[in-house]
């Protein structure tokens, strides 16, 4: 089949793809911490460089005129033939570092994507954070791994799963966890967790880290550009949710503890309050359950000195100073 197109609506067919191109550069630029005054060289590369629409939005973008100096399929051929040579350690003047493509992390409590390796973390790589519990008496701790930009893990590629068992109990907060991720250079990801107080450890294997294609790595980028300010919005959400609950359950294992010296006023505002601030949860508007939130402290912070100072006092009793 013969078909005859003009170079305008040939242009127009083309318009997303080399939009995709300049929202790549962007990125690529903005995790180099550059901007386009930094960069001496753009060399074109591939076939479709030599299209006219690509060059002229290249070199719109840059601010100055492409290098075509190499031939555009040749220039892959040769990086790959230099880096082959590099591998086999004939080349000592370069230096070749691999990074990870895409960020490796853990859910948290709410669903929240908590990053350990940035993407673009040279490889190898060792990072590791502490975290706890979030119940009393918590015996096993579920880590769920992922991989991607987004804010929340139900965006992101699941990787793999595994369960730190036999954590002594503890109330919440008290256990010390590790959660260490050690990224080899051949792309394969240990993921280690380990109760510190008593060497409780466990740890799993993920052999395909990078399993996904280029196009597909591609578009979890830009699907993460393209939603940043909405993930962004529902994280705080998210986050003050997470916070408001443990408020709440705080204040109604504060109450229980020291009912005996508060007023039973002071415990229907105490009450209050504390419905207050599951109603704003309830609504999921940050500033609201922020706001009640402020409100439940700022009232149960003179009852919990007055507790306080009950303890010290029935510590003291009996002991001199």
């Amino acid at each position: 089949m013969n078909v005859e197109i003009s170079r305008e609506t040939f242009d127009n067919l083309i318009e997303s793809l080399v939009k995709k191109t300049i929202t790549s550069c962007e990125q690529a630029l903005k995790d180099a911490e550059l901007s386009t005054k930094d960069i001496d060289l753009v060399v074109m590369v591939g076939g479709s460089t030599r299209v006219p629409k690509v060059y002229k939005e290249v070199e719109k973008f840059f601010g100055k005129t492409p290098f075509t100096g190499v031939d555009p399929d040749e220039v892959v051929a040769l990086g790959a033939a230099i880096q082959a040579d590099i591998l086999a350690g004939n080349r000592k003047d370069l230096l070749l570092l691999d990074v990870t493509p895409l960020s490796l992390g853990i859910e948290t409590v709410g669903g929240l994507m908590d990053t350990i390796i940035p993407r673009n973390s040279k490889v190898p790589i060792r990072a590791a954070r502490n975290y706890t519990t979030s119940v009393d008496g918590q015996s096993n701790l579920r880590v769920t791994v992922y991989q991607g930009e987004r804010e929340l893990v139900e965006n992101n590629r699941k990787l793999g799963e595994f369960i730190l068992k036999d954590i002594p109990p503890m109330v919440a907060g008290m256990p010390k966890i590790e959660i260490a991720f050690i990224l080899d250079a051949d792309g394969i990801l240990t993921v280690r967790a380990k109760e510190l107080r008593s060497n409780k450890a466990t740890q799993v294997e993920i052999k395909s880290a990078y399993g996904i294609s280029e196009e597909e790595m591609a578009l979890m980028l830009l699907d993460s550009i393209r939603n940043a300010e909405k993930d962004m919005s529902q994280r705080s959400i998210k986050e003050a949710i997470v916070e408001a609950n443990m408020v709440l359950n705080a204040t109604d294992k504060f109450v229980k503890q020291n009912v005996d010296i508060f007023s039973e006023s002071e415990i229907i505002t105490l009450a209050a309050k504390a419905e207050m601030l599951q109603n704003m949860v309830k609504q999921e508007e940050k500033d609201k359950i922020l706001s009640a939130m402020d409100e439940l402290n700022n009232y149960s912070r003179p009852l919990a000195e007055r507790a306080m100072d009950r303890a010290v006092a029935l510590a003291l009793k009996g002991n001199k100073v």
